[in-house]
């Protein structure tokens, strides 16, 4: 379905209907994103929902409320109840207001590891004000220059064109086959039909592997043959080890951590597939049995760290608790950090995968950007403009340049005070807020071309921790804050464009666009925050696996490893990590071999151009490929293949025309389903400390325990492993 030039000013799009739809949506997706963000198996629900559901409830606000005027007191303002039809339009806002509720708010992570893993306060307004700068903070990037290349780069010759401009075209036209008048195929359903019914199914079941059966959330048959292996263990199992043959029956485990597959191209899943074989059954199991790193010490995949003698880390012997930094002469006394050797090689992976993102855009799309920069910095003109800007010039003014400087200037004013306020008790001085924007600055472009060609977005988070690492040493809080400010400010920037982009083929006004992300963003941070506060409050012993009961899921995966990743970057410092007396200095050659590894691709697309398959082959993809392990585990990429071959390579080449009708509905209302019965069954039973029932199959485990324990001796053996002699 093509993008209609068609546009009528007169339709309203910012109407009651559109907030109250809008914000009601936003909250809600805001509140489940987070609740399950704390979950084993994480799940975030897409606007794709709300996009569905809101249709039929709008048309029903038109033919039910009044067409009353309020006026808004002591002003001339005033809004209609009811101003008409249901317009494409609103529809296209509420989905962009409820939008900012999907994904995370990287700052939560923040106060959860202060409060559940350092176990120490944090002040409220000081949280509250982190979070909200932190996502809002995207002024300095969000440059008219910046807006007008990604925006039209969806038009140039590019590698397969922008995946942004194919993804986003995605977006137009479900919303052309939602509101405009759709058949029903006779003998079939409609897509909001279709819709309810795999809601209903999904929801039914949840129940199966949320509570009765949890344990085919991962099913490693291997572990089940050689029950008494260590090595078996290893291989099989899908939660601790290399997940060969392991499955999971359980749509929480197959988008958690990965989203939706539907979401990604087929070249995008061989990509990734070839970067997780080569990290999973090469990298990993070499390094391990040759034992790089004493790795065969300590266990096999996990993101928790090890002192010498191969026990957990204990961080209080190497903190000052009155400061909240290192103590030196007690890390001294103590031991240094040894990493699992799937922990160490996946942040080589990183460095590579930062690396290979600059050199790979520098050679495909260098010259292409130069240009585009070019024109857009001499000034936007007809000329310069398609058919879909042309129309929005002539129809709409253009959002005020000084509305972005205005809200960086107060983002930035807030930013400073909520760092160098409350006693300093975030420990980011005022000039790391400028560092961290400049540096997104920088990565904005690269990594939003990477993310607009294959749909996945490179990290800049390895970059931010170690430049605040090698500054600021022995300051965890510091660490972690700048890599929020210097990561999320691009990462908002890249999803309000994104947005902005939807807003320019759907002919929404712009400064509509401006004023429902910034609302719908700042809704979104207030309900998270809310959401993670009761959540550490009400939860006992949340996120800490040792004391919890082995069949809760508050294991809080994600942030076990971020709580990770402060220590090694922020308490300890990538100078005695990496640097050059550092345990892990070898991992370094990976910055090297990122950035070279782009070249030989481009030099067999310079050669054989006609070979439309090379230009795919895509290294940021494939080094970044495994970047949510931990905390993913290996069943979860493997059922996140299955089905996005399944659906989007086999069925896409079998049945395009259902693909095209059902296939993004049917992720919704997966994602809707599972959503609801896991909420249902908190209230229903989790408020009772009752989770699962209580038999072999009532937890979440492969039954692989094996597979967490050292295969030489001089480690230390956790409970339930054969001793080594």
């Amino acid at each position: 379905m093509t993008v209609s030039t068609a546009d009528d000013p007169s339709e309203p799009c910012m109407t009651f209907r559109t907030w109250v739809l809008g914000v009601i949506s936003c909250v809600l997706l805001s509140f489940v994103n987070q609740f399950f963000g704390y979950r084993t198996n994480q799940l975030s629900i897409s606007s794709v929902c709300v996009q569905i559901v809101a249709l039929p409830i709008g048309r029903w606000m038109a033919r039910t409320l009044p067409a009353t005027v309020v006026r808004l007191p002591f002003t001339r303002w005033g809004f209609s109840l009811n101003p008409g039809p249901f317009t494409m339009k609103e529809h296209v806002l509420i989905t962009i207001l409820a939008s900012s509720g999907t994904g995370t708010v990287y700052a939560v992570n923040i106060l959860t590891i202060v409060k559940a893993f350092y176990h120490r306060g944090l002040n409220v307004m000081a949280a509250l004000l982190l979070v909200q700068t932190t996502q809002v903070m995207d002024g300095l990037d969000y440059t008219e220059n910046t807006w007008w290349i990604l925006l039209i780069c969806g038009g140039q010759r590019t590698l397969f064109k922008f995946l942004f401009s194919v993804l986003l075209r995605l977006a137009v036209a479900g919303n052309r086959a939602l509101n405009e008048d759709e058949r029903r195929p006779k003998g079939g359903v409609s897509r909001f039909q279709f819709f309810l019914i795999v809601s209903a199914c999904s929801f039914a079941y949840y129940i199966i592997p949320n509570y009765l059966f949890p344990t085919i959330g991962s099913l490693s048959f291997i572990c089940w043959i050689w029950k008494d292996s260590i090595v078996a263990h290893q291989f099989g199992s899908g939660l601790n080890g290399l997940g060969l043959g392991a499955i999971a029956f359980d749509w929480a485990a197959v988008t958690a951590f990965l989203g939706s597959p539907m979401a990604a191209p087929p070249f995008v899943l061989f990509n990734v597939l070839a970067g997780y074989l080569a990290l999973i059954y090469v990298l990993v199991p070499a390094a391990y049995w040759l034992n790089i790193y004493d790795a065969r010490r300590f266990t096999f995949l996990t993101s928790r760290l090890f002192d010498a003698s191969g026990k957990h880390y204990d961080l209080d012997r190497i903190i000052d608790s009155s400061t909240f930094s290192l103590d030196i002469q007690k890390y001294n006394n103590y031991s240094e950090i040894y990493l699992s050797i799937f922990f160490a090689v996946s942040y080589g992976l990183g460095f590579a995968a930062l690396t290979s993102t600059i050199s790979h855009v520098f050679l495909f799309e260098g010259k292409n950007i130069f240009r585009l920069w070019r024109q857009a910095t001499a000034k936007v003109n007809e000329k310069f403009l398609d058919v879909h800007g042309r129309i929005m010039k002539t129809n709409y003014d253009a959002v005020p340049q000084w509305w972005f400087y205005l809200v960086l200037l107060l983002v930035t004013g807030l930013s400073i005070f909520a760092c160098e306020g409350f006693g300093g008790a975030l420990q980011l001085p005022y000039w790391g807020i400028f560092l961290a924007m400049l540096m997104a600055v920088f990565f904005t472009l690269p990594v939003g071309v990477i993310s607009a060609t294959t749909n996945t977005m490179p990290a800049l988070n390895i970059i931010t921790e170690m430049v605040i690492g090698y500054i600021l040493p022995g300051k965890p809080l510091a660490n972690v804050v700048f890599k929020t400010y210097g990561y999320i400010s691009m990462l908002q920037a890249l999803t309000f464009l994104s947005d902005f982009k939807l807003g320019y083929y759907m002919k929404i006004p712009p400064k509509s666009m401006f004023l429902a992300q910034l609302v719908g963003t700042l809704i979104a941070n207030g309900a998270y925050f809310g959401t993670a506060w009761w959540l550490l409050t009400g939860v006992p012993n949340i996120c800490n696996v040792d004391l919890l009961p082995p069949d809760s899921p508050w294991t809080c995966p994600g942030d076990d490893v971020f709580f990770s990743a402060s220590i090694i970057w922020g308490v300890v410092g990538p100078a005695r990590m990496f640097g050059p007396r550092g345990h892990y200095r070898a991992l370094n050659i990976f910055f090297l071999v990122g950035l070279l590894a782009p070249v030989p691709v481009y030099l067999l697309h310079r050669l054989y151009p006609d070979k439309k398959w090379i230009p795919l082959i895509s290294f940021p993809v494939i080094f970044g490929a495994c970047g949510m392990m931990p905390p993913a585990h290996a069943v979860n990429y493997n059922s996140w293949f299955i089905v996005g071959f399944l659906v989007n390579y086999w069925v896409f080449k079998r049945y395009k025309h259902w693909w095209g009708r059902y296939a993004y509905v049917l992720s919704a209302g997966m994602d809707a389903g599972t959503s609801f019965m896991a909420v249902l069954a908190f209230f229903a039973l989790g408020n009772y400390n009752i989770y699962a029932v209580n038999w072999w199959g009532g937890v979440v485990d492969d039954h692989c325990p094996l597979a967490r324990c050292p295969t030489v001796a001089g480690g230390y053996i956790p409970d339930g492993c054969p001793q080594i002699h």
